[in-house]
């Protein structure tokens, strides 16, 4: 077979491919768009809930009432609002009675809101396991089509008895293909994920810091009330 300019363009290499190499390709197709589509939507998502959550922190420091506070603004779908709430709900049961350990509320103060930050970090971290996914495993499927691809051109250097260029060099081309479109997904699955773990790392520690803040202020409310 001649290899010319048309026949080694990525649509006319993916159609001379056999039925496992084409597999592979389109696997590995699927897998960068669905990478792109989780960066795209959760670097999206992350940058709102960001802005949202240090616009609420701010209003919240400079509030008078936090009950009020609470009433007005804390059924909002925000990490740091979750966080108060759960605070607030911890807060309420412990200090219901008649008489009030304060060690003890403490202690379950911080145990219930570093909880919520857990559960808030968790949610924002939904996802990324799929791009950690396909960082680590698309090279091996691409090395797949590539060890299948090289494995076909030398079953075609025996069936034609000639070794060659022409001959071996159309499966070689889709086997490269296949390591090429490995990587294409591998890439930005592996950069996005480093970048996104980075971020929520970094709003994990703004969020525990807000509930360290919002858990003095709390512990305050306790030595007041004697």
């Amino acid at each position: 077979m001649e290899m010319t300019g048309g026949t080694m363009s990525p649509v006319a290499l993916f159609l001379q491919a056999d039925i496992v190499v084409k597999s592979v390709m389109v696997g590995l197709i699927l897998a960068s768009v669905w990478t792109w589509t989780i960066i795209i939507a959760h670097a999206l998502r992350i940058h709102r809930i960001g802005r949202d959550n240090a616009r609420f922190e701010r209003e919240f420091a400079k509030a008078e009432d936090i009950d009020r506070f609470h009433q007005e603004r804390g059924r909002q779908n925000l990490p740091s609002a979750r966080v108060v709430a759960a605070g607030i709900a911890e807060w309420r049961r412990s200090t219901a009675g008649a008489k009030v350990d304060k060690e003890g509320t403490r202690a379950r103060l911080a145990s219930i809101m570093h909880s919520a930050v857990a559960e808030e970090v968790d949610k924002l971290a939904g996802r990324l396991n799929i791009l950690a996914t396909v960082g680590s495993v698309a090279p091996f499927v691409g090395l797949f089509g590539t060890v299948w691809g090289i494995m076909r051109s030398f079953s075609d250097i025996a069936g034609a008895n000639n070794t060659s260029l022409a001959v071996v060099a159309p499966g070689i081309a889709e086997a490269l293909f296949a390591t090429a479109l490995g990587l294409f997904a591998a890439i930005p699955a592996v950069i996005a994920y480093n970048r996104m773990t980075h971020g929520i790392n970094r709003m994990e520690s703004r969020l525990s810091r807000f509930a360290e803040s919002f858990h003095a202020t709390l512990s305050r409310e306790l030595e007041v009330e004697e």
